[in-house]
């Protein structure tokens, strides 16, 4: 069902947006919604305060920004496609170029206008007789967004080209951040954090606070979108836009520039201001509905060009995609399923494997941990009975990551699955799902989605370097909200995902020593991702797969005593062994502006 438009008195006045977005929100989708939306979005805009507060143009730092001398001045062409755009926009789009604390700059307009907005041509060629930075031209046709930015890309003569909409502005310092940028990274291709505003730029709508670079998360969105500049060797080697994907056409352009970028770079300040308006996609898919398509016909050009053998297909979480790979063969998975007594939950993981997967073959193996109840020894030899699941038996004490490399050493498996033993699978094509990342040659291991059994979340990935140590995403949200940036609901590269439910390429598993058993409880899971991110591979974050998590049921919580001790000196190791995780930049698919102390996505603007 399409919501309700948010009427333009409305739209203008922040106070009026809010409230009318509440009571929508309370017809379409109740008070518990509304009330988790109220709180999560007062909470965002009170963690924006010091972003805010960042962003603003001291005279102090203006001084500065204007006196550095850079080894590499680039020029920086912004390439500005005109259409009918209405006046007050394009003044204040010169303003933010005006205004900026860079100044080795070129501005081009390409200007495909109908006749009765020639005031539009008329204001552009008056800043051009004022400014020798700008450049100006007038189509004899509009050739649309995509054929309209060629022409602009066509007028400049930068070292990079920097992307401008003509209903959008520039911070003060962004193309200062961008040259920065390429002096220090020597990036072909950079990208920038953004604020989305409504009306006048004070009026901050929220902002978009991005990973740095994830392939599997920009298949399923255009997550880069603004600020985008790229290196002029690069447009020369994969062309311009493409009209075929016409509403898309800036996606289809970043998809080939990350295939063929040398460096890619994430500016994670946002520098960029996207305004929302009844016309513009920032409102809504349905101001372009045939933008989606072609955003699906691009991902899917993408993998044909790549080589990776899959289909795009339109996500439940509008308008993002999600990209079905192909299996290649049926490879086996050994499913290793450490225990120690609580037949129950055992049983009813195992029950939940049997009978809603629909992958086949797999097997698994039970790795009993100083079980005591005769009610498991009973469940084991029920077990026996079936040819797919073994039970191997750890006769030393409690170490989860010593239980975990032990029961692998009896894997036959291709991919080895690590599933808590109070685990409940809801999804039936989970396999599938996992086993279609890691048998990539560039994937080393993949999650899932986990919720507690009052259908909140309890995992939605986890951000290394956060609250001295590493810190589950977005727990507590409700099992169907999208998140932010909706990384709740579509695939999404991570530093990290639990070991409760867990699929390894098993030769990664093997090339970088499998779990470390100093870390003998906590964290090993995290460890264990570093380490194979560090050997060159992704991880991966499926949301699409869900299943519940009766957490700790079996061994109980790290919050006293000597079991907060042991965890503390687990926190130490972790930190130790990966310091870079906790400096400044910190975790690269968890921008820096939420901040250290955060513990989810909770926090996000």
């Amino acid at each position: 069902m399409e919501k309700r438009r948010i009427p333009a008195w409305a739209e203008s006045n922040m106070v009026f947006n809010l409230l009318f977005k509440t009571f929508r929100m309370l017809g379409d989708e109740g008070l518990k919604q509304t009330l988790f939306a109220v709180r999560y979005v007062v909470k965002r805009r009170w963690q924006m305060r010091p972003i805010k507060k960042r962003m603003k143009m001291t005279p102090k730092r203006r001084v500065d920004e204007e006196n550095t001398r850079f080894k590499n001045p680039v020029l920086i062409s912004v390439i500005v496609p005109l259409f009918n755009t209405p006046l007050h926009f394009l003044e204040e789009l010169i303003d933010s170029l005006k205004s900026q604390t860079y100044h080795n700059w070129q501005l081009c307009f390409a200007d495909g206008s109908d006749e009765e907005h020639a005031h539009v041509g008329a204001r552009c060629l008056e800043f051009a007789t004022k400014d020798e930075r700008v450049v100006y031209k007038k189509l004899t046709v509009n050739y649309g967004i995509a054929g309209n930015r060629s022409e602009g890309v066509a007028l400049s003569s930068g070292d990079y080209v920097c992307f401008l909409d003509h209903d959008d502005l520039l911070a003060e310092r962004a193309l200062f951040e961008v040259v920065k940028a390429i002096n220090e990274t020597g990036a072909d291709l950079l990208y920038s954090d953004e604020v989305v505003y409504t009306g006048r730029r004070r009026m901050i709508h929220g902002m978009h606070l991005k990973p740095d670079y994830s392939p599997d998360y920009l298949r399923c969105c255009n997550y880069i979108c603004h600020l985008t500049v790229v290196k002029r060797s690069l447009i020369d080697k994969i062309g311009l836009y493409d009209s075929r994907y016409e509403g898309s056409e800036d996606y289809d352009f970043i998809l080939r520039a990350t295939e063929n970028a040398e460096v890619i770079c994430h500016i994670d300040e946002p520098i960029y201001y996207w305004r929302v308006h009844s016309d513009s996609v920032a409102s809504g898919i349905s101001a372009k509905p045939y933008a989606w398509d072609s955003a699906r016909r691009a991902v899917q050009a993408h993998l044909e060009r790549i080589g990776l053998a899959g289909e795009a297909v339109f996500s439940k979480s509008i308008p993002m995609l999600h990209v079905n790979y192909e299996l290649t063969g049926t490879p086996l998975v050994s499913i290793l399923i450490p225990t120690s007594d609580h037949r129950d939950e055992l049983e009813k993981c195992i029950n939940s494997v049997i009978e809603k997967s629909t992958y086949s073959p797999y097997e698994i193996i039970v790795v009993e941990n100083n079980s005591k109840e005769q009610k498991t020894f009973d469940y084991y030899k029920e077990l026996g009975k079936r040819d797919n699941i073994s039970v191997v038996t750890w006769e030393r004490e409690f170490n989860f990551s010593a239980i975990c490399n032990f029961g692998a050493s009896f894997a036959a498996g291709e991919q080895l699955l690590f599933l808590n033993n109070d685990i409940e699978i809801i999804t039936p094509d989970w396999l599938e799902q996992m086993i279609m990342f890691t048998q990539r040659s560039d994937v080393g291991a993949a999650g899932i989605k986990l919720l507690y059994p009052d259908d909140t979340v309890q995992h939605g990935g986890i951000a290394v370097g956060v609250c001295g140590s590493a810190a589950n995403l977005c727990p507590l949200f409700p099992r169907d909200y999208e998140g932010y940036m909706s990384r709740l609901s579509v695939v999404s590269n991570m530093s990290a995902v639990t070991g409760a439910c867990m699929m390894v390429k098993k030769e990664a598993f093997g090339a970088v020593g499998g779990f470390d058993e100093s870390l003998a409880v906590s964290f090993n899971d995290v460890d264990l991702c570093l380490k194979i991110t560090n050997a060159g591979y992704y991880v991966v974050f499926n949301p699409t797969v869900e299943a519940y998590h009766y957490e700790s049921r079996s061994r109980g919580y790290d919050t006293r005593g000597k079991n907060r001790e042991r965890m503390e000196r687990e926190k130490a190791l972790l930190r130790a062994k990966w310091p870079r995780y906790f400096e400044e930049k910190g975790d690269p698919f968890y921008n820096k502006n939420f901040g250290k102390q955060s513990v989810s996505y909770d926090t996000m603007m």
